[in-house]
């Protein structure tokens, strides 16, 4: 019956009907067993982030910003302790939404101190987090691995190239569980590609609400003045990462709520979920931490991380990410 009411009929917001569940668990759950299998494939971790950016100068900054930094890696690694602990519950499904969250927010502290640590600044909001993390981090070269695939444009005939790029000879894809990094590839690429027709479909629906549409006097993109109107707004839109994190938990905070709750054969769609998203999270925190530890510097990263360890509530000690 609900399934029949919620995705046949609809509801209030989407009253054409939800989308099919049986259709986007699999594309959630294979982007992360994707990255996790990538993060762990570099590798992805303290040691080898402190490598990668041996070479960032350190940056002298105002208290306000060093609080900042360690503030938003202190949630980060709240936020993995909780994942910790939600890999061990069972049914999956008990905690799946709830892993999501976590993890989003983790992702998303953990970047906020990134950026903090390379231009003193702190967003507000998830989208101004997304667009400062993409602009400031992402697209200057600074993330590792996949966490630094990104797009410069929205226009699909130019972000497809880029995704192809990323690719390569990949036949990976977001319907079957990636089982290597090579499969990975594929399906990384394939859920940066979703995530770029999303955000340009989104901008487009924007784009038809503008007096400079509506003066067109046209009801679709089909003609050259209206695709030149669409593209110019997508042209110097750029995504990453982070944009991919938020559509992401999006999905699962906001909307679908049979999706990760319904059917007889979701738990076993499941199983490892909790337990990927844990492990991607902490190679993005290891990353992140590395990142601050050489913008701070050596005494005052020792410092903190001393005084996490001495007066922490929650169980995940600082040696599990940063050492």
């Amino acid at each position: 019956m609900l399934y029949d009411r919620i995705i046949g009929h609809g509801t209030i917001n989407e009253p054409e009907g939800k989308p099919e569940p049986l259709f986007a668990l699999p594309s959630t759950v294979n982007w992360m067993r994707a990255l996790k299998l990538l993060v762990d494939d570099l590798p992805i971790n303290f040691h080898t982030a402190s490598n990668f950016y041996r070479g960032q100068n350190r940056r002298i900054m105002k208290q306000l910003v060093e609080n900042t930094v360690f503030e938003q890696l202190f949630l980060s690694l709240h936020h993995l302790s909780s994942l910790e602990k939600l890999r061990t519950i069972n049914p999956t499904a008990d905690v799946a939404r709830l892993g999501i969250l976590a993890w989003y927010y983790g992702i998303s502290n953990a970047a906020s101190a990134m950026i903090a640590a390379q231009d003193g600044s702190f967003q507000e909001d998830h989208a101004g987090t997304a667009r400062i993390w993409d602009t400031a981090v992402a697209s200057r070269g600074l993330a590792m691995g996949t966490f630094g695939w990104r797009v410069s444009s929205l226009v699909e005939r130019t972000f497809e190239i880029e995704v192809a790029a990323y690719r390569g000879a990949s036949k990976g894809n977001l319907q079957i569980r990636p089982t290597d990094a090579t499969e990975a590839v594929g399906v990384a690429a394939g859920y940066l590609s979703g995530s770029a027709k999303w955000y340009a479909w989104m901008e487009t629906e924007r784009v038809r609400k503008t007096p400079e549409f509506r003066a067109l006097n046209v009801a679709n993109f089909r003609t050259q003045a209206a695709r030149e109107l669409r593209d110019n707004r997508l042209r110097p839109q750029a995504m990453g990462f982070l944009h991919q994190a938020s559509r992401y938990r999006g999905k699962a905070n906001y909307r679908e709520a049979l999706f990760l709750a319904y059917g007889l054969t979701t738990e076993a769609m499941l199983n490892g979920f909790v337990s990927d998203q844990a492990s991607v999270l902490k190679a993005f925190l290891a990353m992140a931490g590395a990142f601050a530890a050489q913008k701070i510097g050596p005494q005052l990263w020792t410092q903190f991380v001393a005084d996490v360890n001495a007066n922490r509530a929650f169980s995940i000690d600082t040696s599990a990410v940063w050492a």
